[in-house]
């Protein structure tokens, strides 16, 4: 680990892992051409020139394409990790290198360490803050008040940070305006379904090699992650069942072909458990009990909350690691469960994350939210802004562009038509 550079701060694994991270944040940004051409705009136009600017997202190769975006833009940028997990270390260490962005970022990083980095973050009294889970800025508005009149603005893109803003503004406490780019149409339609869909399989896959084909999988939450998740999961051969909470959710997966259970009828079923909730102990002691001996639970919700692992421990008698990021816990009614990732993101712990062509919509969608915030700086109320309609129509014209896809326009008589209430039948 090195801490400390005569030109930078940062703390990241190992700086030589640069020229690796390099050739991989390169290998990623061919997949990125929205945000391209939203860097070379920056780059000219300098939309964040004094603007300090703090990014807590998972440090990818994707985020790096980003972080490069911000800078070219003017932004004094600072990245931490918002997962313990999800690092890539050779991507931290080029950033850092290459690019002299302050990383504090390291793949395995303790809640000590991660929270330590959450403070060195509110230290550089960001003006934005790009969030991922409102980690940050629910530390800023609970610890650091004397910097609230610093802030310009925050934005975030995941559903567990946008359930996390409004109670925080529910409560009085949001003095300053958020942008919800996880609701953005070229976010959530996108990045949710189809990233989450594809990434969370293949961290499962790299974890355990697996035959998904003829598994029993259940998939815990019908958003659009459990959407993908499940449409993925089906794609591959494998026996879907989904639990739900909300009836609306559950009625759609059902005309959409899954059976749907309550999670107590589903646990002695499944053979694979995947967690997209948002929220808390999804699964618990007594769905541990009777699931099947061998059981594989994992989570690709933000936090790892999800799965109630300290019920888990209490029932085991043995914990020993048998792959990389899988942990079998031996029971003491002498079943067993396996655990992927700690219980984090699988997709990240085990994988790369989402495949870099998503992403581009999606941080597409947070460089021109920060630009928002910062055009619109005195003049937005506080409270949570969505993503204009316009900005959403443009990333998806260039991304539609970008793919050689054209798509046909309104004639003259055609928009005539949709603006009138007097023609009729």
């Amino acid at each position: 680990m090195t801490a400390t550079s005569p030109r930078l701060k940062h703390e990241v694994k190992d700086l030589g892992l640069a020229p690796l991270g390099r050739q991989r944040i390169e290998w990623a940004g061919r997949e990125m051409p929205v945000l391209r051409q939203i860097r070379d705009r920056f780059a000219q136009e300098k939309p964040f020139a004094g603007i300090r600017l703090v990014a807590c997202c998972h440090v990818t190769t994707e985020t790096a394409n980003l972080a490069i975006a911000l800078k070219a833009g003017g932004a004094d940028a600072v990245l931490i990790a918002s997962n313990p997990l999800s690092t890539q270390d050779d991507v931290a260490a080029c950033l850092v290198t290459d690019y002299e962005i302050p990383v504090f970022a390291i793949k395995g990083e303790d809640n000590e360490t991660y929270n330590r980095h959450v403070q060195i973050a509110l230290d550089h009294r960001p003006n934005i803050i790009i969030d991922d889970g409102c980690d940050v800025v629910a530390t800023l508005v609970q610890e650091r008040q004397e910097q609230l009149a610093d802030i310009i603005g925050t934005t975030e893109e995941t559903t567990t940070g946008i359930v996390r803003l409004r109670a925080m503004f529910r409560d009085g406490v949001l003095s300053f305006p958020a942008v919800n780019v996880n609701d953005a149409d070229t976010k959530h339609f996108f990045d949710n379904r189809y990233g989450t869909g594809q990434s969370t399989l293949d961290g499962i896959i790299r974890a355990t090699n697996v035959l998904l084909a003829g598994k029993t999988i259940v998939v815990v939450g019908y958003g659009w992650c459990g959407k993908g998740t499940a449409l993925r999961a089906r794609g591959l051969g494998a026996n879907v069942i989904v639990t739900e909470i909300d009836p609306i959710r559950a009625i759609e997966a059902i005309m959409d072909g899954f059976r749907v259970l309550p999670m107590a009828e589903a646990a002695p079923q499944g053979d694979l458990f995947i967690t997209v909730t948002g929220n808390k102990h999804v699964i618990r002691g007594e769905h541990f009990d009777v699931m099947k001996d061998g059981a594989i639970v994992c989570n690709s919700g933000h936090f790892d909350i999800e799965i109630d692992l300290k019920a888990l421990g209490a029932k085991a008698k043995e914990v020993k690691t048998v792959r990389p990021f899988t942990e079998e816990y031996r029971l003491q009614n002498g079943k067993s469960v396996v655990v992927l990732g700690e219980g984090r993101l699988i997709n990240l712990a085990a994988a790369e994350g989402h495949p870099s062509a998503v992403m581009d919509m999606s941080f597409a969608n947070q460089a021109l939210g920060c630009e928002y915030l910062v055009k619109n700086q005195g003049k937005l109320e506080p409270g949570i802004h969505s993503i204009p309609t316009e900005v959403d129509q443009e990333i998806a014209r260039l991304k539609l562009q970008a793919m050689g896809i054209k798509i046909d326009t309104l004639t003259p008589e055609q928009i005539e038509y949709i603006n009138s209430w007097t023609s009729g039948t």
